[in-house]
């Protein structure tokens, strides 16, 4: 039988920030009821742990590496194979709603990243600018041109036949929704952000309370998007896939008044590895750490807070959480009302995590640690029952897994797996291993760009390679699940990096791209 699909993605969401995983005070009831009726996979890891490169891994089943999104900045193929695209051309109505960000949203690099393009990678950066994306090239996704005036996306966007954009982050945000927050009184482009706030946080400008009314705010506007649309699909008897995408909790962390004030920055719990004293880390991170307190200059970039500057984030970023939670606890009603619940499979994930004061760090890039890797995965089919699993998953998974729920076509090209077996307790214990990579054009201080980032996961172990650099980490998971002490160099590690050196080989092999076939001998 076919079935429906809702995939909801969060923003920068790591797993544990999440009521029912109890490792912070986070309020998410709706979020909570739906993990105890689903397939819960505690162990899912990111295939990039960067916005882009992960979403189109989540629309392809495929490695950025293999799919060509490689770092922020890089546009999806338009012709790219999707989930979404299997199932339009099997006879799904599909529709995405929210931030999409399969295309740049128009942020340009800082002037010191490109210098550096420039001057390590010149050919790249020749290449980028003269090439099929470059100068001329306007992305859909753009966040001034939305701005500027309300932009139709094409028919087919990566599979979806309608499309409704929320593009940034944060309170000041783009797309359809500046449109739609108009036409209700409120300009999102000279009414929103920090020199808009209520409040602001004094040490860090990512901590604001928004002007934005939580009935006008990006959240509501996606979840009621998507509310009309799962309403019309039901009462035109369409078979749908819908993806509702929400631009939060990714900094700025600033949630409206109503969800800015529910926690106190002063009752937040600081993380046991906040004072990690990084003595067996890479140098570049040391150097974050000597400058604890001072924000980049890229202002996604991770970073040292102070103990105070970290509470306050996350004060708010619990609000924001708690918003979204409301928000999907408004959808899921709808489906249940509409007596959908069981002829649709529902996914709650997200493109990527946030090391959020571990090891005294806040954020992502050029850092591997657990909070950054794993994010959420919730899968409701209520016909597989419910559980919560240890295997490893990947973002790379959830194509081929909703595809194989659903009823529809497999995804050619995929290199993720479906999990539908796992959840029906028929699996072999799904993968001993998975891949993460990370590719920046840039770097940081003490790592020059180009930076290429290859980490391995096994149950046991994170080995993470700096490539041509000359630095290595390796954690034993089993005996140090903080990542305290990196192993290299000490006295006995040897036998357990060669081990893992030659893990990382096989699925640095397993993922390399061969989707082009020869034609001719020679």
């Amino acid at each position: 039988m076919k079935k429906n699909v809702v995939v909801i993605v969060a923003d920068q969401l790591r797993a544990d920030h999440l009521g029912f995983m109890g490792k912070v005070p986070v309020n998410t009831p709706h979020l909570d009821a739906l993990a105890r009726e689903s397939h819960v996979f505690e162990n899912a890891y990111v295939c990039n742990p960067v916005c882009m490169p992960n979403r189109a891994t989540i629309m392809t089943g495929r490695w950025p590496s293999a799919h060509g999104l490689r770092t922020n900045g890089i546009p999806l193929d338009p012709d790219a194979k999707t989930y979404a695209r299997a199932m339009r051309n099997d006879g799904w109505q599909t529709s995405a709603v929210g931030k999409l960000h399969f295309q740049p949203m128009g942020y340009p690099f800082e002037e010191y990243q490109l210098d550096e393009i420039r001057e390590t990678i010149p050919e790249l950066y020749e290449r980028a600018v003269t090439g099929k994306f470059g100068e001329d090239f306007r992305s859909w996704e753009d966040i001034d041109w939305h701005f500027e005036q309300e932009v139709q996306l094409p028919d087919d966007y990566y599979g979806f036949d309608n499309v409704t954009l929320a593009s940034g982050h944060g309170d000041r945000v783009s797309g359809n929704y500046a449109q739609w927050a108009r036409s209700r009184g409120w300009d999102p482009q000279t009414q929103a952000g920090l020199t808009n706030a209520i409040s602001a946080y004094p040490s860090w400008d990512h901590v604001y309370e928004s002007p934005v009314p939580a009935a006008l705010h990006p959240t509501t506007f996606v979840t009621e998007e998507s509310i009309s649309r799962i309403e019309k699909f039901a009462k035109d008897g369409s078979q749908f896939c819908l993806l509702v995408s929400f631009p939060d909790p990714h900094h700025p962390f600033a949630p409206p008044t109503e969800y800015f004030h529910r926690h106190d920055p002063a009752d937040m719990p600081v993380p046991e590895t906040f004072n990690d004293p990084h003595e067996s880390s890479p140098v570049y991170i040391k150097r974050l750490i000597e400058k604890r307190g001072t924000p980049g200059i890229d202002p996604m970039m991770v970073w040292a807070p102070t103990e105070d500057q970290y509470r306050h984030a996350l004060a708010a970023e619990l609000g924001s959480i708690e918003f979204i939670d409301d928000s999907v606890g408004r959808i899921l009603k709808v489906l249940s009302d509409l007596d959908l619940d069981e002829s649709t499979v529902v996914v709650f994930t997200s493109d990527h995590g946030d090391i959020f004061g571990d090891h005294g760090l806040l954020l992502k890039h050029f850092s591997h640690y657990q909070g950054v890797l794993r994010v959420p995965l919730i899968i409701r089919d209520l016909t597989t029952g419910s559980g919560v699993h240890n295997e490893l998953a990947s973002s790379a998974d959830i194509a081929p897994t909703i595809l194989d729920l659903a009823g529809a076509p497999a995804l050619p090209g995929a290199q993720g797996y479906s999990l539908r077996e796992l959840m029906n307790g028929n699996g072999d214990g799904g993968r001993t291993a998975l891949l993460v990579e990370e590719d920046q054009p840039f770097g940081v201080e003490d790592l020059v760009g180009p930076v290429r980032i290859r980490t391995v996961i096994t149950e046991n172990l994170r080995l993470t390679e700096v490539a041509g650099k000359g630095i290595t980490e390796l954690y034993d998971l089993h005996a140090d699940p903080d990542e305290l002490q990196n192993l290299v160099g000490h006295p006995g590690a040897d036998k357990l990096l060669a081990e893992a050196r030659a893990v990382m080989l096989q699925e640095v092999l397993r993922v390399v791209d061969d989707s082009d076939i020869p034609f001719h001998a020679a």
